[in-house]
């Protein structure tokens, strides 16, 4: 069987939840797999470390497929490949599908947060240099969808969900609540084709670090200094970044002779602004520090020297980054959502996310407590312990060699 993979998410150089599940799905499908034929399909020269990743395996092609614009790869490139050279199965794991596909096409869904929470979105039309070049391209696109979309990136979301449902084979949902989600959104009739695989995290690399020296040379390579609370992910209205600092803010004011900072690792998203402004008006800049891109190698020792993890978002599909944090022995507190109870139980704490003063009153509760940080660690432990990409694979392999 030639199962064909759109690898074009795994290939970015600078990788977030959806590119970096790409990825480890990739290489834990490379491991477990040496019986089926796999062509990664690329849209521009493979990144060193996916392409270390297949190395090992003969059974794992790249193939790059040359497209001149910037935009439509997928519905262009990628389609056209699928009418020439069709596999016999095509997974998509973080993108949409090409408007041309195999019957058997498996497309993963992590979440639909631009419907249920669309203000956190932004809805400006696609960067391009001319106006002329965006007309044309919200001219095709509105052709294409018969009137229904414009090119910005919210109604790509919308229309690439719907069409993923209706026409893929198979649907992958990161979570129960996911699933729950898109049936409730979308339609009961999807049901029979919405299959839950849980997502992991690299295990290989996410476990605690108690080297004193590793750690002091990584904190000073950021310009990071003990003690700290941790927030890792996109800055952005989403992830609810700004009331993290509200709510360090209100900390720092119940807790004036604290030395406790708080560290924001990730790239600026829609609603950066308002961060920052927030950062400037409370007076906190040397207090909230931004050290900007981590290597993914020195997150987990960042991890490690954490206080505590704070993840105060609005809305997940599933949330990898506490798992990451409670493999590296960290006490986590996060928001009170559905789908943050179903992937972790019982092992962090939770907070209401539009409550600004019980997320601060959490704060206050883990920093001063040592039992209850001890606690955590080890709840969040046999927690993390449950979940692994190479089970991910697994269930994945046996979504794709179905027949």
């Amino acid at each position: 069987m030639i199962i064909g993979i759109d690898a074009s998410r795994a290939n970015r150089s600078l990788r977030t939840g959806t590119e970096w599940y790409s990825f480890y799905i990739i290489k834990h499908l490379a491991r477990l797999d040496r019986k089926n034929k796999y062509i990664l399909y690329l849209d521009k020269e493979v990144s060193p470390d996916l392409q270390a990743v297949i190395a090992p395996y003969p059974n794992f092609q790249l193939r790059r497929l040359h497209w001149p614009w910037r935009y439509f790869w997928t519905l262009g490139r990628l389609s056209w490949e699928m009418i020439v050279r069709r596999p016999d199965v095509l997974f998509v794991p973080a993108h949409s599908l090409p408007l041309f596909r195999p019957r058997h096409t498996v497309n993963t869904i992590h979440d639909i947060a631009f419907l249920r929470e669309g203000g956190l979105y932004q809805r400006r039309g696609l960067r391009l240099v001319s106006k002329t070049g965006k007309r044309f391209l919200n001219l095709l696109t509105r052709l294409f969808t018969r009137g229904r979309y414009e090119s910005s990136p919210f109604d790509y979301l919308v229309w690439s969900t719907a069409y993923a449902l209706k026409h893929a084979r198979t649907i992958i949902a990161v979570s129960e609540f996911t699933r729950q989600e898109i049936l409730d959104v979308y339609s009961q009739k999807y049901a029979e084709k919405i299959k839950v695989v849980h997502n992991g995290y690299a295990r290989e690399l996410y476990f605690v670090r108690t080297d004193k020296e590793e750690r002091r040379l990584i904190l000073e390579k950021y310009g990071l200094e003990e003690p700290f609370f941790l927030y890792v992910g996109r800055l952005e209205k989403k992830k609810n970044t700004q009331a993290l600092v509200e709510a360090f803010a209100l900390f720092k004011e119940t807790n004036p002779h604290s030395d406790i900072s708080l560290v924001l690792i990730g790239n600026a998203g829609f609603g950066y602004d308002e961060v920052k402004y927030i950062i400037e008006e409370y007076n906190l800049s040397r207090q909230v520090l931004m050290p900007g891109w981590v290597a993914e190698e020195d997150l987990p020792i960042i991890f490690s020297a954490a206080l505590a993890f704070v993840f105060p978002t609005l809305y997940e599909g599933f949330g990898i980054p506490v798992l990451q944090a409670m493999a590296c022995g960290v006490p986590t507190l996060v928001s009170d959502i559905p789908v943050l109870r179903e992937i972790l139980g019982e092992a962090p704490i939770y907070f209401n996310p539009r409550d600004k003063n019980e997320l601060a009153a959490s704060l206050a509760t883990v920093a001063g407590n040592e039992n209850l940080r001890r606690d955590l660690i080890s709840r969040g432990l046999a927690r993390a312990n449950q979940f692994s990409w190479e089970q991910s694979a697994r269930e994945t392999l046996k979504i794709l060699t179905e027949r």
